[in-house]
């Protein structure tokens, strides 16, 4: 089976293109090759898969943009996870606050780079490892700073900001990870030529070609799968999520004074 993940969206585009376009000739081929005319129930055949196809690009389009959306609000929890805990690690004593604050400086950094590696395994786990590795420098400063005096308050709400942002960290990869199944494109796909196929075949025999209607719902398909695949990709394509959070959660970092 192809894998859809892995290709490019021209690529995509291209395939939908030849798939569509060629399943409406090759209908309309075997109808005039074979002279095949009369009553039959073509028409009502032809409406029952274009319904189908119509069924199956709104589930598609559901899942991608459910997707979407739970990789936006994962961007969103993170970024205020991280800018919640570094209000509070101002709160902590000399010299961890400058210390925290300077590992979470690095580590948002880190997580705006991750929406641009998502693509590349080897630049991603080089990331996640070294996202861990601050994490563990974080937990640190608060085990030696709930060492020195474990009643203070600003201690138990730095822990417990530096544990919803670690959990928000696994939250967000978890949701960039989650794509529409390709066994569901390839359905999709597999509708989709059937149905340009019997639009072909029922205007195989017209004296005048449909050459507009036919092409006009062919490239509304074709320009439909595309944009699942598009929406399906939070590292390429047209529709990113937007980084816009992180990054003025960055900022904000970048001017504390400790």
């Amino acid at each position: 089976m192809i894998d859809f993940q892995a290709a490019p969206l021209w690529m995509i585009f291209a395939l939908s293109v030849v798939l569509v376009g060629g399943a409406n000739e090759a209908g309309r081929y075997v109808r005039r090759r074979f002279q095949v005319d009369g009553d039959d129930n073509t028409a009502t055949l032809e409406g029952s898969v274009l319904g189908m196809l119509g069924l199956m690009i709104g589930f598609s389009f559901a899942i991608s943009v459910s997707n979407f959306d739970a990789r936006r609000d994962a961007l969103l929890d993170e970024a205020n996870a991280i800018g919640t805990t570094g209000l509070r690690a101002r709160l902590l004593p000399a010299p961890h606050n400058r210390e925290v604050l300077d590992l979470l400086r690095e580590y948002t950094k880190l997580r705006v780079d991750v929406a641009a590696s998502t693509r590349s395994m080897a630049a991603l786990d080089k990331l996640i490892d070294r996202s861990n590795t601050i994490h563990e420098a974080l937990w640190q400063q608060a085990k030696a700073v709930a060492a020195k005096d474990p009643g203070m308050v600003p201690t138990g709400l730095f822990i417990q900001s530096l544990n919803d942002m670690i959990d928000s960290h696994l939250k967000r990869l978890t949701a960039a990870r989650v794509r529409l199944p390709g066994m569901v494109l390839f359905t999709l796909y597999g509708i989709a030529a059937v149905a340009a196929g019997l639009v072909g075949y029922t205007t195989g025999l017209t004296a005048r070609r449909a050459i507009l209607p036919t092409y006009v719902v062919s490239a509304v398909a074709v320009a439909v799968i595309l944009l699942v695949a598009d929406l399906d990709r939070p590292d390429a394509g047209f529709t990113r999520v937007d980084q816009q959070p992180m990054i003025e959660t960055a900022k904000g970092l970048a001017g504390y004074k400790d």
